[in-house]
């Protein structure tokens, strides 16, 4: 039974155990996956974690369905996500603070604003960075040749182009952009239909969920364009030096989390036609949702600091 003072403990569960399980051959796996071996237990360890989740999340679902979370457990959902949330903004944090080290920092100082002490016998003078490190740099963003390129090596080649903004006469082709206006356009759809359910508005719900699933599909669609256009047209890759690493680590994570975000949004889509969520109880949409417009603050900053300030 469940009441205000009783904190609800499920039943005992395998599920726990499979979840770490799944998650240690998940983490082997990837080892193994970027020294160049077989990716096939780092496969096993995601296809291991998603049955566990399908699982775990059936369960909890059913137990609400019945009734039995105390208010307690239900406020301890609400901090768990929340926490969850704010671990994912420390996480991009650091990508973040990366790309603010390289660009106030590391290539100013390449150009020769800071200066590294010399000791030569008895004497000491201060000599370059621009010198010492790189005769001859400009320190400019982004950056689009390497030093390997200036010794007349190949390992790092430069980009052609930038993904910076193209200028006025050709906005529209610049897929940033519309890749802005459509996640945009998906927070306010999936607040409308926050709004809906609310009020006990199933049907309005539902279509405006529906409308915000569809978004964050064309968004991964675009995002997809973007990378080939990038690989294809641009010449940046992951292999393009330090503009090519952290605008691929940004975008690249951010997109992983825009595809989770749409998938958990898919679920809640499929539960409302099952007759799940109450306009004082949806807990699942809500926490869903939170995410969503987590992914959406995140690329707004993205847009700003990689695409318009480079």
């Amino acid at each position: 039974m469940s009441s205000e003072s009783n904190y609800y403990v499920p039943e005992k569960s395998v599920l726990p155990f499979a979840a770490a399980t799944g998650l240690g051959i998940m983490a082997l796996g990837a080892g193994l996956a970027v020294q160049g071996k077989t990716p096939l237990i780092l496969l096993l360890g995601l296809m291991m974690i998603a049955v566990v989740l399908f699982f775990w999340f059936s369960t909890v679902i059913q137990e609400n369905m019945d009734g039995l979370p105390s208010a307690q457990l239900k406020r301890s959902y609400v901090m768990g996500m929340g926490w969850f949330i704010f671990s994912e903004v420390m996480f991009f944090a650091a990508f973040f603070g990366a790309l603010f080290y390289v660009r106030v920092f590391a290539v100013p100082w390449l150009g020769g604003e800071a200066a590294i002490p010399l000791i030569d016998d008895f004497n000491s003078e201060a000599a370059s960075t621009n010198a010492l490190l790189w005769e001859g740099f400009k320190a400019e963003w982004p950056l689009m040749i390497n030093p390997d390129q200036v010794a007349g090596g190949s390992t790092f080649v430069g980009p052609e182009h930038s993904m910076s903004f193209p200028g006025w006469a050709n906005w529209y082709h610049w897929l940033p952009l519309w890749n802005t206006i459509v996640l945009l356009t998906s927070s306010w759809t999936v607040h409308v239909a926050h709004h809906a359910i609310k009020h006990n508005n199933r049907a309005k719900f539902q279509r405006w969920l529906g409308i915000t699933v569809a978004l964050g599909v064309i968004f991964l669609y675009l995002q997809y364009a973007e990378y080939h256009e990038a690989y294809v047209e641009m010449g940046l890759t992951l292999e393009s030096g330090i503009y090519g690493t952290t605008f691929f680590m940004l975008t690249g994570f951010h997109g992983f989390h825009v595809a989770m975000g749409t998938f958990m949004l898919f679920v809640q889509f499929m539960r409302s036609f099952k007759g799940h969520f109450k306009s004082d109880d949806q807990f699942g949409f809500e926490a869903s949702s939170w995410y969503w417009h987590f992914v959406d603050v995140v690329w707004f900053g993205l847009f700003i600091f990689v695409y318009i300030l480079s």
